[in-house]
C-alpha cells in the first residue's frame, strides 16, 4: 500500500505537546493526508546537533521523523543560503541577497545529509512531497540514490523573473534540479510563467500541452496550484466562544473607532514600512477623520539570526514611535504596534472586529492573511480587505481593494475608500471572495497536487 512522505524544513506534525489550535492550515492538512495514508513528515528539528540522526514520534496517527542539524548547518543552509540568498532574491529583493560560496555549499551539503538519511526510509510504493525553498535539490539526491518513486514539489514563495534569478551564481545547477521532480507546483499562473520563461531562455526548453516542460531527456509537469487556509476549521473558530470573547474585547477597546489590522511575520517582503507610511499620509490628508480610526499592527519577529530582519524591526520601532508621538492624542494612539503572536481563534476574533484587513507585502507567494480575514467575516456586516496587487492571492480575490503598497498615496486612496464603503458593497465585495476561500481551500490544493501527481501516466519518467 502507498504511503505519502512529506519533507519539509520544519515538521508541524501533531504532539502531545501541541495540537488543535497551534496548527496551520498546511499542518492540518497535511497531517489529515498522513493519517489517511499511514504517512511520515520528515524534517528539521529547529534544534542543532552533530549525529544527524533521525527521531521517530507517532502521535493520533501520524508519524513524525526530525533530526538535528550542526552550527555550521543551520548558519550556511538555513540563515545563510534559504534565507539571505534565496529568500530575498525570490522576493525581488536583489539589493538585500547575499552571495556567498560556504552558503550555497552549505545549502547543498544539508540536502545530501536530509536525501542520506530519508532514502532508505521511502519503501517502493510510497509517493513523495517535497516542500519549499529550503529543499529544492533534495529531490535530484534522492534519485542519485534509486529512489523511482512518483515525487512532486511545491513552492510556496514566488518564483523570480529570469532577468533577476539569472543574478544568483549556478542558478542553472539549481533549476535543473527541479528536473528530479515529477511535478513541479507554484502558487499563481505568474510564478509558473517566470519558470516556464526562464526554463525556455536559459536552458532551451520545450512546452507542450497539458503542462509539461522538457529540457533534454526529462519532463516534468509544472503546474498553479494556489494554496488555501482550512477554511471550514477557520469559520468554525471565528464563530466559537474565543473569537467571540475576543471580538467583545476588541470592540470595548475601539470606544466606537473603526479598527484596521494587519497581521504579519516581521519581514521585509511583508511591506510594513510602507504600511505605516501609507497610514501616516492618510492622517495628513484626513485630519477630521483621525481619531475615528487605529491601526493594530501584530509582528511577531522571525528570523533574528539575520541582520536585515534585526534592522527592519529598529526601523518599524521607530516609525511607529514617531507617527504616535505626531498624531496621538490623550485618549487616542493612531497604532497599536505588538510584536507578539496569538493563538488562530484569538486571530479570528480580531479579524472579525476590524473594519479593514490590511494586507501589503511588497511581494508574497499567496499571503494566507487575507484569507483568513474573509474567512472570519460577518456575513450580514464584513469588514474589507486591502490587499496589495503584488501578493498571490490577489490572482483569486479580485473584489477586494487593491493596492500597489510602494505608493503611500495608494494606500491612503485605499483605506479612505475602505471606511467609507457601504455595507451593501461591502458585502457585494465579501461574498465572490468567501466562496473562493472555501470552494478552494487548503484540502482542494491538496487533493489537486497530488492528484496530478499521482494521476497516470505523467508525461515521460525518464531516469535523470
Amino acid at each position: 500500500m502507498s504511503r505519502l512522505i512529506v519533507i519539509s524544513n520544519r515538521v508541524q506534525a501533531p504532539t502531545a505537546a501541541g495540537v488543535g489550535g497551534a496548527q496551520g492550515g498546511l499542518a492540518v492538512a497535511l497531517t489529515a493526508a498522513l493519517r489517511e495514508e499511514h504517512g511520515i513528515w520528515f524534517g528539521w528539528s529547529g534544534e542543532t546537533g552533530e549525529d544527524h540522526e533521525l527521531r521517530f514520534e507517532t502521535f493520533e496517527g501520524v508519524t513524525s521523523a526530525v533530526m538535528d542539524l550542526s552550527e555550521q548547518d543551520v548558519e550556511e543552509y538555513y540563515d545563510g543560503f534559504a534565507n539571505r540568498t534565496l529568500w530575498p532574491l525570490f522576493h525581488y529583493r536583489l539589493d538585500l541577497t547575499e552571495f556567498e560560496r560556504d552558503f550555497q555549499g552549505g545549502y547543498e551539503r544539508v540536502n545530501r545529509v536530509f536525501g542520506q538519511a530519508i532514502g532508505p526510509h521511502i519503501e517502493p510504493d510510497d509517493v513523495v512531497w517535497v516542500h519549499d525553498y529550503h529543499m529544492i535539490p533534495l529531490g535530484w539526491v534522492l534519485r542519485q540514490q534509486g529512489v523511482n518513486n512518483r515525487m512532486g514539489f511545491f513552492l510556496h514563495i514566488p518564483w523570480p523573473p529570469t532577468r533577476l534569478l539569472v543574478a544568483l551564481p549556478q542558478h542553472r545547477r539549481l533549476v535543473e534540479s527541479l528536473f528530479a521532480y515529477d511535478v513541479v507546483g507554484f502558487q499563481t499562473e505568474e510564478w509558473l510563467e517566470s519558470f516556464r520563461h526562464y526554463v525556455v531562455t536559459e536552458m532551451g526548453g520545450v512546452l507542450s500541452d497539458g503542462d509539461c516542460v522538457t529540457v533534454g531527456g526529462r519532463t516534468i509537469r509544472a503546474i498553479a496550484c494556489p494554496i488555501g487556509v482550512d477554511a471550514e476549521s477557520f469559520i468554525a473558530a471565528a464563530n466559537g466562544p474565543v473569537a467571540k470573547a475576543t471580538q467583545l474585547r476588541m470592540l470595548e477597546s475601539a470606544v466606537g473607532r473603526s479598527m484596521m489590522v494587519g497581521v504579519d511575520r516581521l519581514d521585509y517582503s511583508k511591506g510594513l514600512a510602507e504600511r505605516f507610511s501609507g497610514y501616516e499620509r492618510f492622517l495628513q490628508n484626513h485630519p477630521d477623520r483621525r481619531a475615528l480610526v487605529y491601526l493594530l499592527q501584530i509582528a511577531p519577529p522571525s528570523r533574528t539570526a539575520v541582520q536585515s530582519y534585526r534592522d527592519i524591526r529598529d526601523n518599524l520601532d521607530a516609525m511607529s514611535g514617531r507617527i504616535n508621538g505626531a498624531y496621538a492624542d490623550i485618549d487616542w494612539v493612531p497604532i497599536r504596534y505588538v510584536n507578539q503572536g496569538y493563538p488562530r481563534d484569538v486571530l479570528a476574533g480580531i479579524y472579525r472586529a476590524a473594519r479593514i484587513g490590511l494586507v501589503t507585502p511588497l511581494r508574497d507567494g499567496m499571503n494566507l492573511v487575507a484569507k483568513e480575514f474573509v474567512a472570519a467575516q460577518d456575513p450580514h456586516d464584513p469588514g474589507v480587505l486591502i490587499l496589495s496587487r503584488f501578493a498571490g492571492a490577489a490572482a483569486q480575490m479580485p473584489q477586494a481593494v487593491l493596492c500597489n503598497p510602494y505608493s503611500a498615496e495608494d494606500v491612503a486612496d485605499a483605506i479612505d475608500k475602505a471606511l467609507r464603503m457601504s455595507r451593501e458593497e461591502r458585502i457585494a465585495r465579501w461574498k465572490p471572495m468567501f466562496d473562493n476561500v472555501r470552494n478552494e481551500d487548503v484540502l482542494w490544493w491538496r487533493r489537486r497536487f497530488l492528484d496530478t501527481l499521482t494521476e497516470a501516466p505523467l508525461c515521460e519518467r525518464n531516469a535523470i
